[in-house]
């Protein structure tokens, strides 16, 4: 029961850390980072990672990586495509080839180099969604860009991290041999088939099935029968489960029965499992290292934001965007958030990364985010100055 005791501390605290973030104008997240590292052996030592906050770590991940492929408009897309293809793609290029090219001057070998360049590829796009709410500008051709490239850019970053992923497995196995090199390639080809497959057929015959049951929530049931069935599915196939979540929430995003998921998961996912992931994630950080890691981090933050900030405003600019929308579709580009602390997570879990740059990294992720909306609220006011 001890766990019991501590998973009420933990909610309660984020609850807490939560509200107060939001009333100052901080994501909530970062508040419910700072709370696992208060209470975790970076400061005052009270709770220590365990199993079973792992097993619910884990599970947190792959509910929020469900939530974000549910919450992936395929429609807003296609409705911008073109501007939404070419911020992303820049906005992922420029964070991986210079971030990860800075690593390498750090020491960090080529392998993780690549993979803090990806960690920073990703965008948290709900973070700047609020502030674009604020100012009234989310239904604008900017803000239509931004999600639409915001959505772009959580599928590349996950298949940047399969990738990753792919790679270490290929170097785990090559001392076996190339037989089971072939397999895991065939495995993971035929996953990504199988992603297809489901969502096109399989997701919505399960989820019209499901409504014909005389069972109290039976859809959403279903949904997680298809989330964790199919984040199982990514594990054998040598990938990380939240990928596998990832995708099972872009099946059900193309059902009717979106809404009424998100709707049902999002509770469960926020009221128990999310908040204890965010909270295992500031647990491992610790201060040890921190002053000389200073410069790592104050480096790592500043290109950080320039990357986005530059490098999908440019995509912006060759979609055809005025100077001053450009620079709000960069800065709405900007943020982390959990996606960021997500593909960490992932990748330190399959030995991507190694626990000498993890607390220095999970810093920099939370000043970004922190940074972030001023700068997204900057550009704004600027624009509207010059209109």
């Amino acid at each position: 029961m001890e766990f019991v005791g501590v998973l009420v501390l933990i909610l309660v605290l984020t609850m807490l850390a939560g509200h107060f973030s939001t009333r100052v104008g901080i994501p909530a997240v970062v508040g419910e980072l700072l709370v696992g590292i208060i209470i975790g052996p970076g400061v005052f030592s009270i709770v220590k990672n365990s199993d079973i906050i792992s097993i619910f770590s884990e599970i947190g991940v792959i509910i929020l990586m469900f939530l974000a492929g549910l919450e992936s408009d395929l429609g807003l897309l296609k409705k911008y495509a073109r501007p939404a293809l070419i911020v992303a793609g820049i906005g992922v290029i420029f964070p991986v080839v210079i971030v990860g090219g800075v690593s390498l001057l750090f020491g960090v070998n080529l392998m993780e180099a690549l993979f803090i360049g990806v960690i920073f590829s990703a965008t948290s796009v709900s973070i700047s969604v609020e502030v674009l709410k604020e100012y009234q500008t989310l239904n604008t051709k900017e803000g239509a860009t931004i999600l639409g490239a915001a959505v772009v850019d959580d599928i590349l970053g996950v298949l940047l991290l399969g990738v990753m992923i792919s790679l270490t497995a290929s170097q785990n196995t090559s001392a076996i041999g190339n037989s089971n090199l072939g397999w895991l390639v065939l495995y993971q080809v035929l996953f990504f088939v199988g992603v297809y497959v489901i969502s096109k057929w399989i997701a919505p015959y399960l989820m019209n099935l499901a409504s014909r049951l005389y069972v109290t929530v039976s859809r959403p049931v279903m949904a997680m029968v298809i989330c964790l069935g199919m984040a199982w599915l990514s594990n054998l196939a040598g990938l990380s489960g939240a990928i596998g979540a990832f995708f099972a929430g872009v099946a059900i995003s193309m059902t009717v029965s979106d809404d009424e998921i998100e709707k049902a998961i999002e509770p469960i996912g926020y009221a128990v499992f999310i908040p204890v992931f965010f909270v295992s994630v500031g647990l491992s950080v610790s201060f040890g290292q921190f002053f000389n890691d200073l410069v790592l981090i104050i480096v790592f933050t500043v290109l950080a934001v320039l990357t986005k900030l530059y490098g999908c405003g440019l995509g912006a600019r060759l979609s055809g965007f005025d100077k001053k929308s450009s620079r709000v579709i960069g800065a709405g580009m900007i943020s982390r958030g959990e996606m960021a602390l997500i593909t960490l997570q992932i990748g330190f879990a399959e030995h991507l990364l190694s626990s000498s740059y993890y607390s220095a990294l999970v810093l920099t992720i939370v000043l970004v985010t922190v940074i972030a909306p001023f700068i997204l609220k900057i550009a704004i006011r600027r624009k509207r100055a010059v209109a």
